[in-house]
């Protein structure tokens, strides 16, 4: 989906084609794991990050096509909204100093955002949803200026008939409601997208680890408790992204709704060939862009799952001169609330991944679906506090991070000789300690609101000053 499009009307034979197309390519990707073609030996790790240009006062700054420009990276990419853009790291070896490196290439990156935002009047900003971000401003006048983007907008509205978007979020106290006849209020959720390269033996495992880990990774990150000034949701960034691409659902073979963004239904039984097979016979096309390349550039099977936003999407990476790799795309994580709390979220992802992963190994015994998916939403709700069913006891998010999951992390990253120090930093002195205080993004947010009062460009200002100095936000003042 990150990929540039040269126009953006379709045609009939155009999807006729694309559909041929897919069926090729998926017949090929499904070859190429019977006949183990994918590495089966690297593990590297990288992320996404989305964040959003802020001005002197706070308020989205739509200037993303200058300010790309003046920092001229290949990191850096535009997002939907002119207010938003997305950084990428390059990808790690897994172990060894790799949390450090990566903190260390992101700080820098950040400082050059900071530079290049500067003479537009401009600073980058890291949260799930901006609190000072209005309605009003999440129209087509505020897109990107790319054609894809304008693409996406036109086809969701087809698929819906024509019909406007309807936004409606109710949180413990107060009920959100509201209609958009574009896709635009997708770009008020920024996310932090971490990508685990899992070789081809590992691979159903791993996607189903991250399908199992999703709660408490969820609850111990949450960051987006506001949108439009209204507490809904601890992490509101989940049913607003939900809703705000959402197209009429199709069915999968067993007859469960499939929607195009979802935390699925069902763990992958054999291989994550499943999910692109799934993409092929039940989720409509909705950009049938055509390529002059051949079926093993896998270009629209890529593009077809890249329209498809799975809370944990598979991918197939396809270096040159290397060989085929599958990753799994932890999508659920926001953005922020500073540059190591980013890095310690990076580090829970990876340890508690591989925990479960280890775990599924040695057992078999998989969570079930229902229940992680009801944890899911649940912690989406109420983040720390929520109640998950976890392998037949019901406990809290807070006391399993503590009590289970935050030690078979640790002993997970370990094990894949994770440096000591950085374990010790990310995990202990910031993962734990924002567990045990229970003050994530989240609540600090609605901390600093009952403090302050409902002044949110105050509080988005003093996000702006803690993320500065790089402080954890467990650690935040309010």
């Amino acid at each position: 989906m990150g990929t540039e499009i040269d126009h953006a009307d379709f045609s009939r034979e155009d999807y006729a084609e694309f559909y041929r197309r897919l069926r090729e390519e998926t017949a090929l990707l499904s070859d190429w794991i019977a006949e183990r073609v994918f590495d089966n030996d690297t593990t590297h790790c990288g992320f996404e990050l989305e964040a959003c240009l802020v001005d002197a006062h706070c308020a989205p700054c739509p200037r993303n096509a200058e300010f790309l420009s003046a920092i001229d990276s290949p990191l850096l990419v535009p997002e939907l909204a002119r207010f938003n853009f997305e950084i990428n790291s390059t990808p790690h070896p897994q172990g060894g100093n790799m949390l450090r490196e990566l903190e260390l290439e992101l700080t820098d990156t950040w400082q050059q955002c900071e530079v290049a935002a500067r003479p537009l009047s401009a600073m980058p900003l890291m949260a799930g949803i901006l609190p000072t971000l209005r309605n009003t401003e999440l129209n087509l006048s505020n897109v990107s200026n790319q054609q894809r983007y304008l693409a996406l907008n036109r086809e969701v509205l087809r698929l819906r008939g024509g019909r406007p978007l309807q936004i409606a979020i109710a949180g413990e106290s107060c009920k959100l409601e509201m209609a958009h006849n574009d896709v635009m209020a997708e770009a008020a959720t920024t996310s932090l997208q971490v990508h685990l390269q899992a070789p081809q033996d590992q691979a159903t495992r791993v996607f189903n680890a991250a399908q199992i880990i999703a709660a408490p990774l969820l609850a111990a990150t949450a960051n987006s408790p506001y949108l439009f000034e209204t507490a809904l949701w601890q992490e509101t960034r989940i049913p607003l992204f939900e809703q705000a691409v959402a197209v009429p659902p199709w069915h999968d073979l067993a007859g469960n709704a499939v929607q195009r963004v979802t935390f699925g239904s069902h763990h992958v039984a054999d291989s994550l060939l499943e999910l692109f097979e799934e993409n092929r016979d039940c989720i409509p096309v909705l950009l049938p862009v055509l390529w002059d390349a051949p079926a093993q550039e896998l270009r629209h099977l890529r593009l077809h799952n890249g329209t498809v936003w799975r809370w944990n999407r598979p991918l197939i990476g396809l270096p040159p001169l290397q060989p085929p790799h599958l990753r799994v795309e932890v999508r659920g994580v926001p953005a922020g609330p500073s540059i190591p709390d980013v890095i310690a979220n990076v580090a829970l992802v990876c340890g508690l991944v591989h925990a479960l992963s280890d775990q599924l190994s040695e057992s078999g015994t998989l969570l079930p679906f229902e229940d992680a998916r009801g944890n899911f939403y649940a912690a989406a709700r109420h983040g720390l506090a929520a109640t998950l069913n976890w392998f037949g006891k019901r406990v809290t998010a807070q006391t399993l991070l503590l009590e289970t999951l935050l030690p078979a992390a640790r002993a997970a990253l370990l094990k894949r000789d994770f440096a000591a120090p950085d374990i010790s930093m990310y995990l202990d002195e910031i993962m734990q300690e924002r567990v045990r205080s229970g003050q994530t993004g989240a609540a600090w947010q609605l901390r600093y609101v009952g403090a302050h009062g409902a002044d949110f460009q105050a509080m988005t200002q003093a996000m702006l000053e803690r993320q500065r100095q790089r402080i954890p936000v467990h650690e935040w003042s309010h």
